[in-house]
């Protein structure tokens, strides 16, 4: 299903933010002492399936280097974890010394049936603790699939970018939109493990040369 529905609909985003992302970190690289990145997710930021080096975590961290990036990116990631998961462990998860949180939940929310409104309550005390402790923010959106109906998808699509606005917290509008760069059905297939629900290697690739910049963006 979410192969099918990443090709469906979230293609176009790949150029949304991107330009403009890119163009705000070329202007200046990210100049302080090692900062900590804390990727706090679902099993999209664990990187179920793979092996260590080649899921997101690991990867994202090498692409930061790369950038020249002085950083070290913790995988915060429980596979098959919902908002209300995400919730009861934020206060342990964030250790002294994070300077950016990358939260990506909401997958499993719909995918349980879970309301957007109780989806929406749990990431808004999520952020909330977050921000509380004066620690910057990267909302890693998710976007409902055609299949969900108009209401659900509009009502569970506005919780990330509203609760973005609401923290002043930085938005990636959706988790998998490097694989949006993919070349049809096809192609896109190649970039998903058997399961047709997560990235491979190649696809995590994608994923963090995408999200990467505004990563970088979100440091400075």
């Amino acid at each position: 299903m979410l192969t099918v529905l990443v090709g469906q609909i979230y293609k176009p985003l790949g150029a949304v933010c991107k330009a403009t992302v890119l163009a705000i970190v070329l202007a200046g690289a990210v100049q302080a002492a090692e900062k900590r990145v804390v990727a706090f997710g679902d099993s999209l930021t664990a990187g179920f399936g793979l092996d260590e080096a080649e899921g997101f975590v690991p990867q994202l961290e090498a692409w930061l280097q790369a950038q020249g990036a002085d950083v070290d990116v913790i995988n915060a990631g429980v596979s098959g974890d919902t908002t209300a998961g995400g919730l009861s462990r934020v206060g342990w998860v964030l250790s002294e010394g994070t300077d950016l949180v990358v939260l990506e939940l909401g997958a499993n929310d719909m995918l349980r049936g879970v309301t957007p409104a109780e989806a929406r309550r749990n990431l808004d005390a999520i952020l909330s603790e977050i921000s509380g402790r004066g620690i910057d923010v990267l909302v890693a959106g998710m976007l409902a699939p055609p299949n969900y109906g108009a209401e659900y998808r509009a009502e569970f699509d506005a919780i990330y970018p509203e609760l973005a606005e609401k923290y002043g917290a930085d938005l990636y509008p959706f988790f998998l939109m490097g694989l949006g760069e993919a070349n049809g059905v096809a192609e896109l297939f190649s970039l998903m493990q058997p399961d047709g629900m997560h990235p491979n290697a190649k696809g995590v690739k994608l994923i963090v040369a995408d999200i990467g910049p505004a990563v970088l963006a979100a440091l400075e």
